[in-house]
């Protein structure tokens, strides 16, 4: 069995600065290992190497399950887990950008707000 690599210093750069451009300000990110199956098909947990970050009462996850390939989630609590509904990324600004968009878009929905809404929709009747 093979080690995972580490995310590597331009990686966690590139986390960084869409971070940084998402909520407009600095977020601390945090260095873990997670046990993952990386086989559906098996019960073998592997250690990977992951990053988190918490923001806006949201919790994120990104982690590394092969030099290039990422997985992500975001959770409100622990038994409100979300994915982007993509398995796997090989590239880790996508991986990143696509978990902030699609926990965007949830977080409006929690909020109530309706993309598609006009003025009319939201007047009361």
């Amino acid at each position: 069995m093979s080690v995972i690599p580490d995310f590597t210093d331009p990686e966690l750069d590139v986390i960084k600065n869409l971070l940084q451009l998402r909520f407009k300000e600095t977020v601390d990110i945090h260095r873990a290992d997670v046990e993952l199956r990386l086989d559906p098909a098996s019960e073998e947990l592997i250690e990977c190497p992951a990053v988190f970050w918490q923001a806006r009462n949201c919790s994120f996850v990104v982690t590394k399950s092969a030099s290039d390939e990422f997985r992500c989630q975001f959770f409100y609590e622990p038994t409100d887990q979300f994915s982007t509904g993509q398995g796997k990324y090989d590239d880790i600004g996508t991986c990143v950008s696509t978990l902030l968009q699609v926990q965007s878009d949830s977080e409006r929905e929690r909020e109530g707000v309706n993309s598609g809404s006009t003025g009319e929709d939201l007047q009361y009747k």
